[in-house]
């Protein structure tokens, strides 16, 4: 591609899906969480405000569980090769996630360069101080907040009704773009699924990495399918080969 200088890359569950992350699930109209280990919970259960305040136990433990899980998963290809993307792109990048493990950054990847929109496993955040601290251990058992002492941390994810992180600087950033690439999304979730349609209205060239069209595909220029352990390190490859041009 040609004519580019300023990227935006929009990365979702099927980034991490090869590295063995379980995925967020739709099956026969109802939403899943499906833990890899033959339990699933619906989002209902586990992912709402509403949720956490009728059973915060089963909400922390479902949580610390994914937390524990990030020792035993590495980053992939496609993990790689947007963390030599960042390193050796010419231009500007921006890259967003939905996902909220933190194998982009054990690849390389700048912590300040990957934004999580979604909020990230290894944060926990304080409902009595609104302190955001990095944290490694189990929630379930209420442990005190290391700034204020309350009994009041919760995963610092972004559940489903509340809003996510960084949106003005990503609306910012779509604004910019010369080139919007969406790797491994549902094209469900929203505001991320309208980041394309964002992307497009100002211009910006679009393009999709995907295992199988999403529910947005219609909307970009280009789709390419497979696996993106695969499709992601061949794109990165051919935009280093051209380099940003402005």
């Amino acid at each position: 591609m040609r004519g580019i200088c300023n990227i935006v890359v929009l990365t979702g569950a099927g980034l991490s899906a090869e590295s063995g992350i379980p995925t967020f699930r739709t099956v026969g109209g109802v939403n899943y969480w499906d833990t890899g280990d033959g339990t699933a919970y619906t989002i209902e259960e586990v992912c709402t405000p509403e949720a956490l305040e009728r059973d915060e136990r089963l909400v922390q433990a479902f949580y610390d569980g994914r937390r524990a899980a990030l020792d035993h998963v590495v980053p992939n290809a496609a993990h790689r090769a947007l963390a030599r993307l960042a390193a050796e792109w010419n231009g500007g990048l921006t890259i967003v996630t939905q996902n909220v493990d933190d194998l982009l950054e054990r690849a390389g990847l700048p912590v300040d360069r990957v934004w999580h929109m979604h909020g990230t496993l290894r944060s926990a955040l304080c409902r009595a101080c609104g302190g955001r601290i990095a944290w490694e251990g189990a929630l379930v058992d209420g442990p005190p907040c290391p700034v204020c002492g309350a009994a009041a941390l919760r995963p610092d994810i972004v559940f489903f009704g509340e809003m996510p992180h960084h949106m003005d600087a990503i609306e910012a950033a779509l604004a910019d773009a010369d080139l919007f690439v969406s790797i491994g999304t549902s094209g469900a979730v929203y505001p991320a699924a309208g980041f394309v349609q964002t992307a497009r209205h100002y211009g910006a060239r679009t393009l999709e990495l995907n295992l199988d069209p999403s529910a947005g595909s219609i909307f970009f220029d280009e789709t390419r399918l497979g696996p993106a352990g695969l499709l992601v390190p061949d794109w990165v490859d051919a935009m280093l080969a051209v380099g940003a041009l402005r």
